[in-house]
């Protein structure tokens, strides 16, 4: 059974392996010196809110992290579901819907208007998780990137 909870700093060390290898899925490499930093100053700074899926042991074999921000058009602030991860024996077991629904719930609760994510085009399994439970697919907007730094 999988149960959620908002993770803190004393959970650095169990979610930053799961940052690491999320960021490893996506051809990042291996560093996880930097995904600890990079964890412990978005907790420390209250820069996001980062949930922990944890099976029946308490074992960590997932995580999500959303970032607070504004949309302009309807002039309400909303969650950007940034990141979402579940340990590759933990799939297919409900965490990434826990998760999902626990970042739901969270969003409601923080007076969110929505929450917005972005993932692959050839992410097809994630993409049927998102449709299965009422996320709906922007047909209207495009999105653009531009580095602008290191």
């Amino acid at each position: 059974m999988t149960t959620t909870r908002p993770a803190t700093l004393a959970d650095l060390d169990r979610i930053a392996p799961l940052f690491d290898a999320y960021r490893q899925f996506y051809e990042q490499p291996a560093d996880l010196a930097t995904a600890t930093q990079f964890l412990r100053d978005r907790l420390t700074r209250g820069e996001s809110q980062i949930l922990l899926a944890e099976d029946g042991t308490g074992r960590a074999i997932g995580f999500c992290q959303l970032y607070p921000v504004f949309c302009s058009i309807a002039a309400q602030p909303i969650y950007l579901l940034s990141d979402l991860f579940v340990t590759p024996a933990a799939r297919r077991s409900g965490a990434g819907r826990a998760l999902l629904l626990a970042a739901e719930r969270l969003s409601a609760a923080h007076g969110k208007l929505r929450m917005e994510l972005t993932t692959a085009r050839t992410n097809h399994t994630a993409q049927a998780a998102y449709a299965a439970l009422g996320w709906e697919r922007d047909e209207v907007y495009l999105t653009y990137t531009r580095q602008t730094g290191a």
